[in-house]
């Protein structure tokens, strides 16, 4: 099987050291006998993977528009929920696979068809890296006039040094964060729940506007079903017989819990301090509460913000060791993945140091602009990759196949290709296209027949998962079980050669 690992076992690169201790996985399948972990570890990931300063200006979205904070949390909730049901789903996927999530996508576009999703998905990750070093750059500037260029540098030199750590190693920072940020916010929360946080009701308090409503809806929606391309890069280390249920569960109400309370949080900082900055209203409440606790507070959530960076480059070293391997077989290793994250670490540093110095972004469009775009590149992939996984193939793969070129899943697979063009084209007449420098656009419907709202991901979503659904009809699948139990087979005999018995 291509792209195994020629490296020393997991359990023996602990015993060299810290360094020792750098994952010598990547995109190579992860032996039965390297599984490790709980669910509830997924939930303390994802609880904090949305606990962080980027998830408080997705609530300023309604307000801005001219929403009111009930309508503007509500909108948020519902949103939050929405995509979070699509993030948790794929979850299930990596105690099935042990891969990570992109390589797996080979089973649906082909072993090389796979590079037009890994170019969405890249963006995904390489936009949240830029957006979350201009967010960390302005807000510790204006928290603690911190000088920007030196935080830019500093985010990038630690997060690249998380994703190079890999897998266990964000766990733990994840877990460590989350507990010593949690009791800040809870205090801070229950200060504005008691009214002991300042802050007063705007003398024109906002109403319900539905394009407000439905924007506020599709950003908090957008957050969370563009962690989709990441779930199974942090679940594939769990064992097999982990329950589907119980790890769809708590990757939802880890992921659902956080962003929710911090959308919420986003939305009062807005309509009752009037902060446009995230970071600075967060100090600000806190210590009118009790000083320092506002600046703990904020330094918490841009540390916090700072390991989701390195959750970025992790998942997007993925992705190009993916593409790469897809036109050259590689073996795993650490240099390899090492070289990779600098290398993006570099490119998301100087483009994120290009929007600073134009003055051209603010926070709350960085995000906002970020995930729209994201999401209509992102959608098609997600229904396609979950209907194939629960309605095609029910989850039986031929794991080493998808390391072949001439395995069952070929070198283009005309179907997931297909559903995937299709589902994109079929967002074009929808699109509210934010301003990109000189370039706008809005499509069809919206400027005549929906009042300016942006239904695109939905209709790509529905599109895409149905053209694939019925195009899957004329698969094979009874052909591919000979392929699936001679993977099996092979897979027992690498487990075997691991230590497995």
């Amino acid at each position: 099987m291509a792209a195994r690992s020629t490296e020393p076992t997991a359990a023996e690169a602990q015993e060299r050291g810290l360094l020792g201790q750098i994952e010598v996985h990547s995109i190579d399948w992860i032996p039965d006998t390297e599984r490790h972990g709980t669910v509830w570890q997924q939930a303390m990931l994802w609880f904090l993977g949305d606990f962080q300063y980027f998830t408080i200006p997705i609530g300023f979205v309604g307000p801005a528009l001219g929403l009111s904070l009930g309508w503007s949390i509500l909108a948020g909730v519902l949103g939050i929920a929405f995509g979070t049901l699509f993030m948790a789903f794929h979850a299930t996927q990596g105690p099935v696979f042990g891969l990570p999530q992109m390589i797996q996508t080979r089973a649906q576009l082909g072993y090389r068809g796979v590079v037009v999703a890994l170019f969405a998905v890249l963006f995904t990750y390489m936009a949240f890296n830029v957006a979350d070093q201009v967010l960390l750059a302005s807000g510790l500037n204006g928290a603690f006039g911190w000088n920007p260029t030196l935080v830019a540098i500093a985010t990038a030199i630690l997060a690249a040094a998380l994703a190079i750590f890999g897998y266990d190693w964000v766990h733990r920072v994840f877990r460590f964060l989350l507990i010593v940020s949690f009791p800040c916010y809870a205090i801070i929360s229950v200060a504005i729940l008691v009214g002991h946080a300042g802050g007063q009701a705007p003398a024109k308090p906002g109403t319900f506007l539905f394009t407000a409503f439905m924007a506020q809806f599709s950003v908090a929606a957008a957050y969370n079903i563009t962690y989709a391309p990441y779930v199974s890069d942090y679940s594939r280390y769990m064992p097999r017989e982990t329950k589907p249920r119980s790890i769809i569960a708590a990757v939802f109400f880890g992921a659902s819990g956080s962003a929710i309370w911090l959308i919420a949080l986003g939305a009062w900082l807005a309509t009752r301090l009037g902060v446009s900055d995230g970071l600075v209203g967060l100090q600000k409440s806190g210590n009118n509460v009790a000083a320092p606790l506002g600046s703990i507070t904020a330094f918490l959530s841009a540390t916090a913000l700072l390991a989701t960076m390195g959750m970025n480059a992790y998942g997007g070293m993925l992705t190009v060791l993916t593409g790469i391997d897809s036109f050259k077989t590689l073996k795993t290793s650490r240099v390899w993945r090492a070289a990779v994250v600098v290398v993006l670490a570099i490119i998301w540093y100087a483009l994120g140091q290009a929007i600073s110095s134009s003055g051209s972004e603010t926070a709350v469009s960085a995000v906002l602009d970020s995930l729209t775009l994201m999401l209509y590149l992102l959608v098609p992939w997600t229904a396609l990759n979950l209907v194939d996984f629960f309605f095609v193939r029910r989850g039986h793969y031929a794991i080493t196949d998808i390391f072949r070129p001439d395995g069952v899943y070929g070198t283009w697979a005309w179907r997931g290709l297909t559903a995937y063009a299709v589902g994109f084209a079929a967002e074009i007449p929808f699109i509210v296209l934010p301003p990109i420098g000189s370039l706008h656009y809005t499509g069809y419907f919206p400027s005549h027949l929906t009042n300016g709202v942006d239904y695109a991901w939905l209709v790509g979503l529905v599109v895409a998962g149905l053209v694939y659904l019925v195009l899957s009809r004329s698969l094979d699948l009874a052909a591919e079980q000979a392929a699936i139990s001679a993977s099996e087979r092979e897979l027992q005999t690498i487990d075997r050669a691991t230590g497995g018995h």
